[in-house]
């Protein structure tokens, strides 16, 4: 064990690894206890939150404990066949996420204001 932690301490990750996963293409009734046996195989897990709204379902986000463990699962776990469904497996990114909802936000208050002066775009495909 003292190897391994010793050989951790000189391993340079790549920025976007973190100790957050991003999970998706989960099927809608999987539970935390089965998302826990199948990423609690990687190490020590701190929380797990599954999505529950229309936007979210068949998402989740797994927190490990370490940065290492979760680097681990997310090489082995992309991919991964559960009911038929393959898992995408991602680090969670937040600066992408916030602009995913700035960009909607944007786009929110840009048909605010052109409803509220009768301004009418032609739909662009």
């Amino acid at each position: 064990m003292a190897m391994q932690a010793a050989r951790r301490t000189n391993v340079r990750l790549p920025p976007e690894v973190n100790r957050i996963l991003y999970v998706r293409n989960l099927p809608y009734k999987i539970t935390t206890e089965e998302l826990y046996d199948i990423f609690g195989k990687y190490g020590a897990i701190r929380q797990i939150r599954i999505g529950t709204g229309a936007e979210t379902k068949g998402t989740a986000f797994v927190i490990y404990e370490d940065i290492f463990d979760a680097k681990n699962a997310c090489e082995h776990l992309s991919g991964f066949n559960v009911c038929n469904r393959y898992l995408v497996v991602l680090y969670y990114q937040p600066t992408k996420m916030n602009k995913a909802q700035d960009r909607e936000k944007k786009k929110q208050q840009l048909d605010d204001v052109k409803k509220k002066y009768g301004v009418e775009t032609p739909d662009r495909k």
